[in-house]
Protein backbone atom coordinates (compact mmCIF):
# COMPACT_ATOMS: atom_id res chain seq x y z
CA UNK A 1 0.00 0.00 0.00
CA UNK A 2 0.96 3.43 -0.55
CA UNK A 3 2.60 4.94 2.41
CA UNK A 4 1.21 8.41 2.13
CA UNK A 5 0.18 10.30 5.27
CA UNK A 6 -3.68 11.21 5.03
CA UNK A 7 -2.81 14.65 6.61
CA UNK A 8 0.11 15.14 4.14
CA UNK A 9 -2.67 14.75 1.28
CA UNK A 10 -5.87 16.42 2.03
CA UNK A 11 -3.87 19.55 3.49
CA UNK A 12 -2.85 20.36 0.25
CA UNK A 13 -4.83 23.09 -1.44
CA UNK A 14 -5.31 21.31 -4.21
CA UNK A 15 -7.56 18.61 -3.28
CA UNK A 16 -9.66 20.71 -1.17
CA UNK A 17 -12.19 21.72 -3.55
CA UNK A 18 -11.86 18.23 -5.76
CA UNK A 19 -14.43 15.79 -5.91
CA UNK A 20 -13.63 12.54 -4.37
CA UNK A 21 -14.63 9.67 -4.10
CA UNK A 22 -13.85 6.71 -1.87
CA UNK A 23 -14.74 2.45 -1.66
CA UNK A 24 -14.10 0.70 1.27
CA UNK A 25 -13.54 -3.18 1.87
CA UNK A 26 -14.93 -3.89 5.85
CA UNK A 27 -12.49 -6.45 7.37
CA UNK A 28 -13.59 -8.12 10.68
CA UNK A 29 -10.29 -6.55 11.95
CA UNK A 30 -8.97 -4.30 9.40
CA UNK A 31 -10.80 -2.31 6.66
CA UNK A 32 -9.31 -0.94 3.62
CA UNK A 33 -10.36 2.07 1.90
CA UNK A 34 -9.03 3.60 -1.46
CA UNK A 35 -9.89 7.37 -2.40
CA UNK A 36 -9.96 8.79 -6.05
CA UNK A 37 -9.54 12.31 -7.04
CA UNK A 38 -12.03 13.49 -9.92
CA UNK A 39 -10.14 12.31 -12.59
CA UNK A 40 -9.94 8.56 -11.31
CA UNK A 41 -6.92 8.48 -9.83
CA UNK A 42 -5.58 7.01 -6.71
CA UNK A 43 -4.86 9.74 -4.05
CA UNK A 44 -4.83 7.49 -1.23
CA UNK A 45 -4.52 3.98 0.19
CA UNK A 46 -4.90 2.58 3.03
CA UNK A 47 -5.96 0.13 6.09
CA UNK A 48 -8.26 0.96 9.50
CA UNK A 49 -8.73 -1.09 12.28
CA UNK A 50 -12.45 -1.71 11.91
CA UNK A 51 -13.29 0.04 15.25
CA UNK A 52 -15.54 3.17 15.72
CA UNK A 53 -12.36 4.91 17.33
CA UNK A 54 -10.22 4.43 14.72
CA UNK A 55 -12.68 5.17 11.90
CA UNK A 56 -13.52 8.46 13.65
CA UNK A 57 -9.71 9.21 13.97
CA UNK A 58 -9.44 8.63 9.82
CA UNK A 59 -12.16 9.86 8.08
CA UNK A 60 -12.34 12.87 10.43
CA UNK A 61 -9.70 13.99 8.55
CA UNK A 62 -10.55 13.54 4.85
CA UNK A 63 -13.04 15.51 3.00
CA UNK A 64 -16.84 15.00 2.85
CA UNK A 65 -17.43 13.05 0.56
CA UNK A 66 -18.91 9.79 -0.97
CA UNK A 67 -17.87 6.53 0.21
CA UNK A 68 -18.83 2.78 -1.14
CA UNK A 69 -19.07 -0.29 1.34
CA UNK A 70 -20.74 -3.36 0.84
CA UNK A 71 -23.22 -5.22 3.15
CA UNK A 72 -21.75 -7.19 5.89
CA UNK A 73 -21.42 -7.83 9.66
CA UNK A 74 -20.15 -4.78 10.05
CA UNK A 75 -21.57 -2.56 7.62
CA UNK A 76 -25.07 -1.48 9.59
CA UNK A 77 -22.65 0.58 12.44
CA UNK A 78 -20.07 1.89 10.27
CA UNK A 79 -22.60 3.37 7.92
CA UNK A 80 -24.66 4.86 10.79
CA UNK A 81 -21.33 5.85 12.00
CA UNK A 82 -20.04 7.62 8.52
CA UNK A 83 -23.51 9.61 7.66
CA UNK A 84 -22.99 11.10 11.36
CA UNK A 85 -19.53 12.31 10.08
CA UNK A 86 -20.94 14.46 7.22
CA UNK A 87 -20.34 11.49 4.36
CA UNK A 88 -22.95 10.49 1.92
CA UNK A 89 -22.66 6.60 2.18
CA UNK A 90 -23.60 3.98 -0.38
CA UNK A 91 -23.91 0.75 1.55
CA UNK A 92 -24.06 -2.31 -2.11
CA UNK A 93 -25.51 -5.12 -2.50
CA UNK A 94 -22.73 -7.54 -2.12
CA UNK A 95 -23.77 -10.51 -4.43
CA UNK A 96 -24.97 -7.62 -6.93
CA UNK A 97 -21.47 -6.63 -6.98
CA UNK A 98 -20.23 -9.43 -9.51
CA UNK A 99 -17.21 -7.81 -9.80
CA UNK A 100 -16.10 -8.50 -6.21
CA UNK A 101 -18.65 -11.78 -5.83
CA UNK A 102 -17.24 -13.40 -8.73
CA UNK A 103 -13.85 -12.19 -9.15
CA UNK A 104 -11.00 -14.82 -8.85
CA UNK A 105 -8.89 -12.31 -7.08
CA UNK A 106 -9.61 -12.03 -3.17
CA UNK A 107 -7.73 -8.81 -2.21
CA UNK A 108 -9.49 -6.45 -0.09
CA UNK A 109 -6.98 -3.31 -1.53
CA UNK A 110 -8.20 -4.68 -5.15
CA UNK A 111 -11.88 -4.63 -3.75
CA UNK A 112 -12.07 -1.04 -2.08
CA UNK A 113 -10.57 -0.12 -5.56
CA UNK A 114 -13.61 -1.91 -7.47
CA UNK A 115 -16.25 -0.14 -4.81
CA UNK A 116 -14.50 3.62 -5.61
CA UNK A 117 -14.31 3.30 -9.56
CA UNK A 118 -17.76 1.55 -8.94
CA UNK A 119 -19.37 4.17 -7.17
CA UNK A 120 -17.51 7.52 -9.19
CA UNK A 121 -19.00 5.60 -12.54
CA UNK A 122 -22.70 5.13 -11.42
CA UNK A 123 -23.74 4.60 -8.05
CA UNK A 124 -26.51 2.45 -9.31
CA UNK A 125 -23.84 -0.25 -10.81
CA UNK A 126 -23.76 -1.29 -6.91
CA UNK A 127 -27.34 -2.23 -6.47
CA UNK A 128 -27.56 0.41 -3.51
CA UNK A 129 -29.72 -0.99 0.08
CA UNK A 130 -30.50 0.67 2.88
CA UNK A 131 -30.05 -0.40 6.43
CA UNK A 132 -32.68 0.25 9.24
CA UNK A 133 -32.23 2.27 12.09
CA UNK A 134 -29.78 1.51 15.35
CA UNK A 135 -33.73 1.30 17.26
CA UNK A 136 -34.98 -0.92 14.70
CA UNK A 137 -31.72 -3.20 14.43
CA UNK A 138 -31.79 -4.03 18.44
CA UNK A 139 -35.92 -4.95 17.90
CA UNK A 140 -34.96 -7.01 15.66
CA UNK A 141 -32.24 -8.94 17.44
CA UNK A 142 -34.26 -9.69 20.11
CA UNK A 143 -36.22 -12.00 17.64
CA UNK A 144 -33.43 -13.02 15.90
CA UNK A 145 -31.96 -14.03 20.06
CA UNK A 146 -35.37 -15.93 20.84
CA UNK A 147 -35.39 -17.94 18.06
CA UNK A 148 -32.06 -18.85 18.16
CA UNK A 149 -32.97 -20.08 22.33
CA UNK A 150 -35.97 -21.44 20.95
CA UNK A 151 -33.85 -24.10 18.11
CA UNK A 152 -31.56 -25.03 20.92
CA UNK A 153 -34.63 -25.70 23.00
CA UNK A 154 -36.02 -28.22 20.42
CA UNK A 155 -32.42 -29.87 20.05
CA UNK A 156 -32.44 -30.35 23.57
CA UNK A 157 -35.76 -31.70 24.15
CA UNK A 158 -35.36 -33.47 21.18
CA UNK A 159 -32.09 -35.14 22.44
CA UNK A 160 -33.58 -35.75 25.63
CA UNK A 161 -36.15 -37.79 24.21
CA UNK A 162 -33.76 -39.89 22.35
CA UNK A 163 -31.65 -41.05 25.16
CA UNK A 164 -34.60 -41.85 26.97
CA UNK A 165 -35.87 -44.50 24.13
CA UNK A 166 -32.59 -45.75 23.76
CA UNK A 167 -32.99 -46.87 26.99
CA UNK A 168 -36.41 -48.39 26.71
CA UNK A 169 -37.96 -45.87 28.06
CA UNK A 170 -39.91 -42.69 27.38
CA UNK A 171 -40.67 -39.16 28.21
CA UNK A 172 -44.45 -38.41 28.31
CA UNK A 173 -45.52 -36.36 25.35
CA UNK A 174 -46.20 -32.17 26.33
CA UNK A 175 -44.98 -29.22 24.31
CA UNK A 176 -41.26 -27.71 24.86
CA UNK A 177 -42.40 -25.07 26.89
CA UNK A 178 -43.81 -27.52 29.49
CA UNK A 179 -40.73 -29.62 29.75
CA UNK A 180 -39.47 -29.56 33.12
CA UNK A 181 -37.88 -32.03 35.45
CA UNK A 182 -40.27 -33.33 36.52
CA UNK A 183 -40.60 -35.32 33.11
CA UNK A 184 -38.02 -37.73 34.63
CA UNK A 185 -40.25 -38.83 37.67
CA UNK A 186 -40.89 -42.09 36.07
CA UNK A 187 -37.57 -42.94 34.63
CA UNK A 188 -35.50 -45.37 36.41
CA UNK A 189 -32.91 -43.72 38.88
CA UNK A 190 -29.97 -43.78 37.11
CA UNK A 191 -31.10 -42.99 33.61
CA UNK A 192 -32.99 -39.92 35.32
CA UNK A 193 -30.00 -38.42 37.46
CA UNK A 194 -27.97 -38.65 34.25
CA UNK A 195 -31.16 -36.34 31.89
CA UNK A 196 -31.91 -34.11 34.91
CA UNK A 197 -29.02 -31.24 34.22
CA UNK A 198 -30.55 -31.51 30.66
CA UNK A 199 -33.82 -31.18 31.20
CA UNK A 200 -32.81 -28.34 33.80
CA UNK A 201 -30.83 -26.25 31.07
CA UNK A 202 -34.50 -26.67 28.86
CA UNK A 203 -36.35 -25.18 32.41
CA UNK A 204 -34.13 -22.52 32.03
CA UNK A 205 -34.24 -21.73 28.53
CA UNK A 206 -37.99 -21.49 28.87
CA UNK A 207 -37.45 -18.74 31.23
CA UNK A 208 -34.96 -16.84 28.95
CA UNK A 209 -37.69 -17.14 26.18
CA UNK A 210 -40.02 -16.08 28.26
CA UNK A 211 -37.61 -12.92 29.12
CA UNK A 212 -37.43 -12.19 25.09
CA UNK A 213 -41.58 -12.25 24.49
CA UNK A 214 -41.64 -9.88 27.03
CA UNK A 215 -39.60 -7.49 25.58
CA UNK A 216 -40.75 -7.97 22.02
CA UNK A 217 -44.16 -7.06 23.21
CA UNK A 218 -42.90 -4.10 24.64
CA UNK A 219 -40.70 -3.52 21.57
CA UNK A 220 -43.84 -3.96 19.26
CA UNK A 221 -46.25 -1.25 21.23
CA UNK A 222 -44.06 1.26 20.39
CA UNK A 223 -42.09 0.90 17.24
CA UNK A 224 -42.29 2.32 13.76
CA UNK A 225 -44.55 -0.41 11.52
CA UNK A 226 -40.83 -0.19 9.12
CA UNK A 227 -39.24 -1.63 12.03
CA UNK A 228 -40.74 -4.62 11.92
CA UNK A 229 -39.97 -5.56 8.47
CA UNK A 230 -37.41 -7.90 7.62
CA UNK A 231 -36.10 -8.30 3.68
CA UNK A 232 -34.86 -11.70 3.32
CA UNK A 233 -32.35 -11.49 0.07
CA UNK A 234 -29.81 -13.16 -1.65
CA UNK A 235 -26.84 -14.43 0.28
CA UNK A 236 -23.56 -12.67 0.20
CA UNK A 237 -20.33 -12.56 1.65
CA UNK A 238 -20.93 -12.39 4.97
CA UNK A 239 -24.37 -10.23 4.81
CA UNK A 240 -26.78 -9.72 7.05
CA UNK A 241 -29.74 -9.72 4.68
CA UNK A 242 -32.51 -9.13 7.26
CA UNK A 243 -30.89 -5.92 8.09
CA UNK A 244 -31.48 -4.47 4.93
CA UNK A 245 -34.38 -2.43 2.95
CA UNK A 246 -34.34 -2.06 -0.58
CA UNK A 247 -33.37 1.36 -1.16
CA UNK A 248 -36.47 2.15 -2.98
CA UNK A 249 -38.34 1.82 -0.01
CA UNK A 250 -39.94 -1.30 -0.81
CA UNK A 251 -39.71 -3.48 2.03
CA UNK A 252 -41.00 -6.94 2.29
CA UNK A 253 -42.90 -7.75 5.55
CA UNK A 254 -41.95 -10.83 7.70
CA UNK A 255 -44.73 -13.84 6.76
CA UNK A 256 -47.58 -14.00 9.31
CA UNK A 257 -46.69 -18.00 8.87
CA UNK A 258 -42.84 -17.17 9.60
CA UNK A 259 -43.35 -14.55 12.81
CA UNK A 260 -45.80 -17.53 13.93
CA UNK A 261 -43.34 -19.92 13.93
CA UNK A 262 -40.82 -17.59 15.51
CA UNK A 263 -43.34 -16.74 18.55
CA UNK A 264 -44.88 -20.22 18.82
CA UNK A 265 -41.80 -22.33 20.42
CA UNK A 266 -41.52 -24.26 17.83
CA UNK A 267 -38.39 -24.32 15.89
CA UNK A 268 -36.99 -27.33 13.00
CA UNK A 269 -35.51 -29.94 14.48
CA UNK A 270 -31.51 -30.45 14.58
CA UNK A 271 -30.32 -32.22 12.21
CA UNK A 272 -29.96 -36.16 12.85
CA UNK A 273 -32.36 -36.00 15.70
CA UNK A 274 -35.91 -36.87 15.75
Amino acid sequence: MKKISTVQIFESEIFKEQRLTIGMDLGDHWSCYCILDEAGRILLEQKVATTPEALKQAFAKIPRSLIALETGTHSPWVSRLLTELGYKVIVAHAQKVQLISKSNRKDDRHDARTLARLARIDPELLGPVRHRSAKAQIHLTVIRARAELVSVRTALVNAARGLAKSYGERLRKCGTQQVSRELGAGLPAELREVLEPLLKEIESLNERIQEYEVRDGENRQGELPASRTAQTGEGGRNADRADVCPDAGRSAAVPEESRGRLFSGVAPRAPGLR
